[in-house]
């Protein structure tokens, strides 16, 4: 076997024993949040979009006096790492016929924001 095809079948051999998303920054995802997110958010209220504060483990659809589409409430989704992955990367794929109209391409700036949420979630 040549080096190469070592090097090959050892990244094959290892890539799923790898993590889905890589440890984020809570201080990098405080910044993104504050300049991405409280257009609409808030950790605490509700705005345009629903309170953030304790969103992990939460059904979607769960904030209090929050008025949520049709697709959120009948969505099934637990908000975790995973799921909010994938919604903050393509909201509509996640839940079609949602209202989120922006979502975050970049996976570093997804976990960086995963990982603030999760921190303040345990917070207050």
């Amino acid at each position: 076997m040549t080096p190469t095809h070592t090097l090959l079948l050892a990244a094959c051999i290892t890539a799923p024993l790898t993590p889905a998303l890589a440890a984020g920054d809570a201080e990098a995802g405080r910044a993104l949040y504050q300049s991405r997110c409280t257009a609409c958010h808030s950790l605490d209220y509700n705005g345009v979009g629903p309170a953030h504060r304790g969103v992990f483990g939460r059904p979607a659809a769960q904030a209090k006096g929050f008025a949520y589409s049709d697709a959120l409430r009948t969505s099934r989704l637990v908000w975790s790492e995973d799921t909010l992955d994938r919604w903050l990367a393509d909201p509509e794929k996640t839940a079609p016929g949602q209202r989120m109209g922006i979502n975050v391409p970049d996976a570093k700036d997804r976990a960086d924001l995963i990982a603030y949420l999760k921190k303040e979630a345990a917070a207050k």
